[in-house]
């Protein structure tokens, strides 16, 4: 019997049809079959999974429009949406610094909820 190598792997998911956000870890075994074959598994909890990377599904909605993004980028929204708001202050607007060739710089830090913004639908 060949020895099996495992990798942890771990990915963030969104769907894009509900807005659902959730994260998963993977332990990836490579192994090699009879004919000398190399293969992969996908095991969560002791149990072989499908690769999250075929055909995810939203555990929310049962859809397979989800979006797959590197680790902690659900948990990082989800503690963006909980932080308290805070109004800036009134006053003069600064207005953005023009770069060497006289374009505007315009820097925005995207996050979960705009990626999922033009997906959600609104109430009737």
């Amino acid at each position: 019997m060949s020895e099996i190598a495992v990798v942890h792997e771990s990915y963030s998911f969104a769907c894009m049809r509900c807005g659902h956000g959730w994260e998963q870890s993977y332990e990836i075994e490579h192994h090699v079959d009879a004919d000398g074959r190399e293969f992969v598994q996908y095991v969560v909890n002791g149990q072989v999974v499908p690769s999250p990377l075929s055909r995810p599904t939203c555990s929310n909605c049962d859809n397979h429009v989800v979006r797959i993004m590197r680790p902690g980028r659900v948990a990082s929204a989800r503690d963006a949406a909980h932080r308290p708001h805070q109004a800036p202050p009134a006053g003069p607007v600064q207005a953005p610094e023009a770069d060497t060739e006289g374009e505007q710089q315009d820097v925005h830090h995207w996050h979960l909820s705009d990626l999922l913004h033009p997906f959600q639908r609104k109430a009737s």
